[in-house]
Order: structure tokens, then sequence, then C-alpha cells
């Protein structure tokens, strides 16, 4: 979830035949297909604790393609190595059954691997509460790197409103960048060679607005 940004109900629902896992340190990819959500035995048709259904807010037929890093790339490798596929394809199953992955084992299985990898500290703080929150921090990752806002939407399946709305308060440090940025644009080469002068004073768009000469 956190080097892929998959939700867990999709994570739940990869096969091997939707990986693309190259050798070599190159990047790899996932086509996620659908998603096969923990919802209880009440509410579903045939009684069973997981549902299958499509991409969240999508249709049936549709499909999300999601590069993944070549460290993603090896661990899948391994895991496969490690644990063969299900009957079916998927990667990720309970006992020897196989059958699908119950929420609660999952989040039983991160709550010990939180507190192994934790300091008592980060332990107690909200740092990585729920594995849903590794999804938060691959969206969070990629916004901070710089990642245009459009791919950045499209790999994690939701809208750029949703996107901003949801994640860029979380960024720590953005006044800075952006004051960074600002700063390089406003260099000395940048003012004298592309600054409004008299000669393309009536180049931009007007504004409706009295006294567009004045600089703000």
């Amino acid at each position: 979830m956190f080097y892929a940004g998959v939700r867990p109900s999709e994570g739940l629902h990869l096969k091997v035949q939707q990986c693309r896992l190259p050798m070599g340190g190159r990047w790899g990819s996932i086509t996620l297909e659908g998603a096969c959500p923990d919802i209880g035995e009440l509410w579903t048709d045939d009684g069973a604790r997981h549902d299958t259904r499509g991409l969240k807010h999508r249709s049936t037929k549709t499909v999300r393609v999601v590069p993944i890093p070549p460290e993603l790339v090896v661990i899948l490798r391994l895991h496969l190595l490690t644990f063969p596929p299900a009957p079916d394809g998927r990667l990720f199953y309970d006992g020897p059954d196989q059958d699908k992955v119950p929420g609660q084992v999952y989040r039983s299985v991160w709550r010990r691997a939180r507190k192994a990898a934790l300091s008592p500290t980060e332990h107690a703080s909200d740092v990585a509460r729920r594995p849903y929150d590794l999804r938060h921090a691959n969206a969070s990752m990629l916004i901070a790197a710089g990642v245009d806002t459009a791919e950045i939407a499209r790999r994690l399946g939701h809208s750029i409103r949703t996107l901003l709305s949801t994640y860029a308060h979380w960024i720590k440090g953005g006044e800075d960048a952006a004051n960074a940025l600002i700063e390089a644009a406003l260099t000395a080469e940048t003012i004298t060679k592309e600054a409004l002068t008299s000669e393309n004073a009536s180049d931009g768009p007007l504004t409706g607005q009295p006294g567009q000469h004045g600089a703000a």
C-alpha cells in the first residue's frame, strides 16, 4: 500500500497475471481490475465475508494501471517465491484453504508489525495507526516530491479535487519550497530579460482594472 498507494481491498484482489515484475532493478506495474472489500456475511449475496466489486467509484470494466518502483517489484517477486499464488491467481490469501484475508487478520498483523518497527513514543502516537495510512503516506510522499497532481490522482484512482482537498494540507514545508521556487524565478536574469518592459507592456491579458502598469 505504501509503494503503490492501493486500497486494502484492491490489494486483496490483486492477481499474479495482473503484475509485471521485471528483473534488473527496473520499474514494474500492477493492473488493478477490481476490489474485494470485507463487508461481512450479512451484506453479500452468497454469504461470504468479502464482496467482489469493480474499482471504487468506477464501472466494473474500468482498470487502473499503477507503476511500481523496483523496491516493490523485489518484494512481490520474493513473496511469490515464498507463497505461490492461489488457484485463481490471488497474491494474498489466508490459511491452507487460500481464502480471502479477513480485515481483522491483516489489521492484527499490522498492529504487531507496527509495535515491532516503531519506538515506544512513535507507537503511542497516531503514526501509521491503520494499514490504510500507508496509502495516505504514498499520496503525501508523491505530492511532497513534486509529482504532477493529475498523475498522482490517476495512480490513486480518484479526482484531482479529492487529492488536493484530502492530502495537500498534510504536507509540511510547502511554504519554504514555494518560496524557493518563487525566489529562483525572481532572479536578476529573469527580471532583466523577461519582466515587463515598454516593449511588451501591451502583450499580457487585460484585467478590466485601471492602472495595470503598477507593480504588485
